[in-house]
């Protein structure tokens, strides 16, 4: 690794982006590039980020979503290592220095764990994913095409290769407005994803972007065609048959998704082929799908599965309600470990 380079997209986060800003200007490495891309903030965020000057490069554009601000700081980005920092999340000094111990060829990204921090960058909750033992790049990508799932932090937790970034930028709109969607789902099939122990950046929970699906029912089909859309874009990039739904059927956070959505909302159909029938038939199988989760996490997902698509309506909402609720649980937050995106 050459230059790293730290992609700052940016909107209304005037109280948390100079705290990104710095903790990139303070990454021990010889060259490190900042670029921070202003999204059509209408807060403060325009004079903090001027502040710093020309130890950045700053970009001002009109709003037009994550997406389209990512594209824009990645063309204007030169590093051959890069990643995508959201501006209330704060990057560890020494995690240069951890990518390029780890980096070498064939590679297309190397992620990461998080800590969770508070609004006022308290701990708040250990760390994510919880890694029980660090899978290596064969396993990740055996278990992509498996379940179309695999261990992955989101966005700030991942350094990608520009040869593999090139081959996905500009990014259009298959997989939705969340770069990291396309980015994680197509690493393991054009590249090596490599997986460190230590975590390496702070993410900041709070109220602006704490997701919270019991908030609004809608949200369980909205996370449901987003896997959908980047189970699709996986298949075209690794060149699978793209009709070939089964991998995505075979996961198990999204098997949960599923069930939910379906005891709160049966009329509606994010997945087109989906069926109570197959879901029924995915929770039996989910003890034995391959991915990294142990037993007693797999029968879990299985005998919740069965029993909230069993359940009298009032009582699924309960099974629905433990298992969603805001803040999650071990078991909550293990499963999310592995929902790429």
């Amino acid at each position: 690794m050459r230059r790293l380079s730290v992609v700052m997209p940016n909107f209304n986060y005037e109280a948390f982006v100079g705290a990104a800003i710095d903790s990139a200007l303070a990454v021990r490495w010889p060259d490190v590039e900042v670029v921070v891309v202003d999204d059509g903030s209408t807060d403060g965020s325009r004079d903090v980020i001027e502040s710093y000057g020309t130890r950045i490069t700053a970009i001002f554009q009109d709003n037009a979503g994550p997406r389209v601000a990512c594209n824009t700081g990645f063309a204007a980005s030169t590093g051959d290592v890069v990643i995508f920092l959201d501006s209330d999340d704060v990057l560890e000094p020494s995690v240069a220095q951890h990518i390029a111990d780890a980096w070498g060829p064939g590679i297309s990204k190397v992620q990461f764990p998080m800590t969770r921090i508070d609004r006022h960058g308290n701990p708040a909750g250990g760390v994510f994913p919880a890694f029980d033992r660090v899978p290596t790049p064969d396993q990740i990508r055996t278990w992509m095409r498996a379940t179309s799932a695999y261990p992955t932090p989101p966005g700030s937790g991942n350094a990608y290769s520009r040869e593999f970034l090139e081959r996905l930028f500009p990014l259009d709109g298959r997989c939705g407005e969340d770069t990291d969607s396309s980015t994680l789902a197509a690493a393991p099939f054009l590249g090596d994803v490599v997986t460190l122990s230590t975590p390496l950046v702070r993410y900041r929970q709070h109220g602006e972007n704490r997701s919270f699906l019991l908030s609004d029912e809608g949200r369980f089909a909205q996370q449901i065609d987003q896997a959908y859309r980047r189970h699709l874009f996986a298949l075209e990039v690794s060149g699978s048959e793209l009709d070939d739904l089964r991998p995505l059927f075979r996961g198990r956070h999204l098997l949960q998704l599923r069930v939910a959505h379906r005891r709160l909302r049966p009329h509606e159909r994010p997945i087109p082929t989906d069926s109570a029938w197959r879901m029924f038939r995915n929770a039996l199988s989910a003890p034995f799908a391959p991915g990294p989760e142990g037993i007693a996490h797999r029968v879990m997902v299985s005998g919740w599965s069965l029993a909230t698509l069993m359940a009298p309506r009032p009582l699924a909402r309960r099974l629905i309600a433990a298992r969603f609720r805001q803040g999650g649980t071990g078991f909550l937050r293990r499963a999310a470990a592995v929902a790429p995106g």
